[in-house]
């Protein structure tokens, strides 16, 4: 298996982007050729202190804003697909680990499915709003105490991980030998992607330290001998994607352009299978 300064070698210049969201800081957006990988340089040292910020919507429950509530609103319908995910697989136990848990919604709609449920979220503010809701998380994915889960989800969470080979290695630890891994990630080959270039909201440097692609995540899983089984579609990332980008980009709200250009990557990615985002089905080999 690689080091993870391995993914640091022979990187070529991709993108500069800025951090929109909090410090209007620049990064450069790398490229690992052999994973098809893109890799956030330099990664900041005290990386908590850009996830400190009302705009950063997945730790609160704002709903302010015109993106808030386009938020809130797919975020409910989104949760009932994602049930219907989970419950697609045949296990006993009913149990699920949710990593990076956010304010708890995801786990509140398992709770009530039936499921026996434990989360992980780091951000302090995120796991007070889930209390809120009865939803006790838990701060490190170590205070799991190696439990093993029926179905491990990450929901735009990987990105996020600056461990990244050793962390995979401890979610297949923690997952059941016939257990689902089951991540969502974005997608850096999408045609949003392509047209918003260094102005796409999901590079969000520097708290996206690593962005994927089909390639990079079938190689990345297959090291610790764990196959990417099925790929599914998140369409609605596109237009929420594609709102903050245009805001990024012209510093106004566009949302017909925005709409237009989430309808267009989905369009071409019924033909490509490139989606703004995408959700990875993993199991054991």
């Amino acid at each position: 298996m690689i080091t993870e300064k391995e993914f640091y070698k022979n990187l070529k210049p991709f993108l500069n982007c800025i951090d929109y969201t909090v410090s209007e800081e620049s990064y450069e957006v790398m490229k690992n050729e052999d994973f098809d990988m893109l890799v956030t340089s330099p990664v900041p040292n005290n990386l908590e202190k850009y996830y400190v910020s009302e705009d950063y919507i997945s730790h609160t429950d704002s709903k302010t804003s015109l993106f808030d509530k386009v938020y809130q609103l797919v975020k409910n319908h989104t949760l009932k697909q994602k049930l219907k995910l989970i419950n697609s697989f045949n296990t006993k136990e009913k149990t699920i680990l949710d990593v990076g848990a956010g304010t708890g919604d995801f786990l509140k709609v398992c709770e009530n499915g039936g499921w026996k449920i434990t989360g992980v979220e780091p951000s302090e503010k995120a796991r007070e709003f889930a209390e809120k809701k009865n939803i006790a998380l838990l701060k490190e994915i170590s205070e799991t105490e190696n439990k093993q889960f029926d179905i491990i989800t990450l929901w735009h969470v990987l990105e996020h991980i600056p461990n990244l080979v050793e962390y995979i290695q401890n979610l297949k630890n923690l997952l059941k030998p016939n257990g689902a891994l089951i991540i969502a990630v974005p997608n850096h080959k999408s045609y949003d992607a392509t047209y918003y270039k260094d102005y796409w909201a999901a590079f969000d440097v520097p708290r996206h330290l690593w962005h994927f692609s089909k390639t990079s995540i079938s190689k990345l899983f297959s090291m610790v001998d764990m196959n990417v089984e099925k790929i599914l579609p998140m369409k609605f990332d596109s237009y929420y994607v594609s709102l903050l980008s245009e805001k990024y980009k012209t510093k106004k709200s566009k949302p017909i352009k925005a709409f237009f250009i989430g309808f267009k990557s989905n369009l071409k990615a019924k033909r490509t299978g490139e989606y703004s985002s995408l959700i990875y089905i993993i199991k054991n080999d």
